[in-house]
């Protein structure tokens, strides 16, 4: 009986030892191990959209299309300068009456205003002062040249005599041309000045009224005039958009009043100075007048720069969304991918330009729309 309990205890104890190493050693092999890898959950693209049956979205080629890079801005219409002629008054005085008025077309010699003025009459009584002078050394000279082909006096006061005649003849030319610098008439004298017209156009500004007076030269112009037959168009360009532009090239100009109308204007200059507020150049357009254009129009210019090759596919495989546009093109069986492009103008029928995101030869899908609505999106 005691053998029996003894064998039984040497059996537990060595089952007991035989648990505690095989617990070891499988605590050892464990560590060994690698850890089991983590799962990922990719988040989905927001482009891509799945569908079940792709047949329901037809595909189409984007093709190649040639076209010209035209910039359209807004303009104004001002007057030509080197067309525009001041009509002044070289007399002071005060002015009688004005013949012409604001907007007026008047034509070269044509009378505008007439000035009483104290200049003329005094230029008027030297001019006479002169006059008289003149005989008087005429007729000196001339009985200075009887008396020394007699021998009575030296030849040196015949000399005096001839220069004395000389200067009284500049001094008359002197008088003369101060009277025509003054606008008067040498033949016709009389203190009423008539200012003419130097140059045929429209008065385009007047300075002057009725029992105004004038100062001469230091006083305003009285009149502006200015040839409408051509005209300038000023306009605004952003600097980004200044190399689409070309001294010399031709513009497209439509006036806001005539719209159907299409003038052409050649571009004459290109500011060298930006506008720092607002970015951008000014850009000179001359523009031959057919006699529609006024000054102080808008207008707008359309500027043609070089051609470029744009995509071009069917105006419904465009989506406006978000402030930018987008096309879907095929990415295997069920999957599209929506890919954002710049769209350009509208082509007839129902095309439309892409300048930039696809090429030509791409796939899209015809009706963007329909797809954008179908995957829930």
């Amino acid at each position: 009986m005691n053998r029996a309990v003894s064998n039984f205890t040497v059996l537990t104890v060595a089952l007991s030892i035989l648990q505690t190493s095989c617990s070891h050693v499988a605590a050892k092999d464990t560590g060994s191990e690698d850890p089991p890898s983590a799962e990922v959950d990719h988040i989905p693209d927001g482009n891509l959209v799945r569908v079940e049956h792709p047949e329901r979205f037809p595909v189409v080629l984007a093709t190649s299309h040639s076209a010209a890079a035209d910039l359209k801005v807004t303009g104004s219409v001002v007057a030509d300068i080197a067309r525009n002629v001041p009509v002044v008054s070289i007399a002071s005085g005060r002015i009688l009456e004005v013949q012409a008025r604001l907007g007026d077309q008047v034509t070269k010699g044509q009378v505008l205003l007439k000035v009483l003025s104290a200049d003329i009459a005094s230029a008027f009584a030297d001019y006479r002062e002169a006059v008289a002078d003149e005989k008087v050394a005429n007729a000196q000279l001339a009985r200075t040249k009887i008396l020394y082909s007699k021998g009575a006096i030296a030849l040196k006061e015949l000399e005096v005599a001839q220069q004395t005649e000389e200067k009284a003849d500049v001094v008359v030319e002197t008088a003369a041309e101060h009277l025509q610098v003054l606008g008067a008439d040498k033949d016709h004298p009389s203190p009423i000045v008539e200012v003419r017209a130097p140059a045929s156009g429209v008065i385009t500004d007047q300075q002057v009224t009725t029992a105004s007076g004038t100062q001469g030269l230091s006083s305003p112009n009285a009149f502006t005039i200015s040839d409408l037959s051509h005209v300038w168009v000023m306009c605004d360009v952003y600097e980004n958009d200044l190399p689409l532009i070309q001294l010399g090239e031709y513009a497209d100009i439509r006036l806001n009043a005539y719209p159907n109308i299409v003038l052409k204007g050649r571009i004459s200059n290109i500011g060298a100075v930006l506008d720092p507020n607002i970015r951008t150049a000014k850009v000179r357009i001359e523009v031959e007048n057919p006699g529609l254009i006024r000054l102080g129009m808008f207008v707008e210019a359309t500027f043609h720069g070089q051609s470029r090759r744009d995509s071009v596919v069917p105006a419904t495989a465009i989506l406006h969304l978000h402030d930018r546009d987008w096309v879907f093109i095929p990415q295997g069986v069920m999957l599209f991918r929506r890919v954002e492009v710049l769209a350009g103008a509208m082509i007839a029928p129902g095309r439309q330009e892409v300048l930039s995101g696809i090429r030509a030869g791409d796939r899209v899908v015809v009706d963007a729309l329909l797809l954008e609505n179908s995957s829930g999106q």
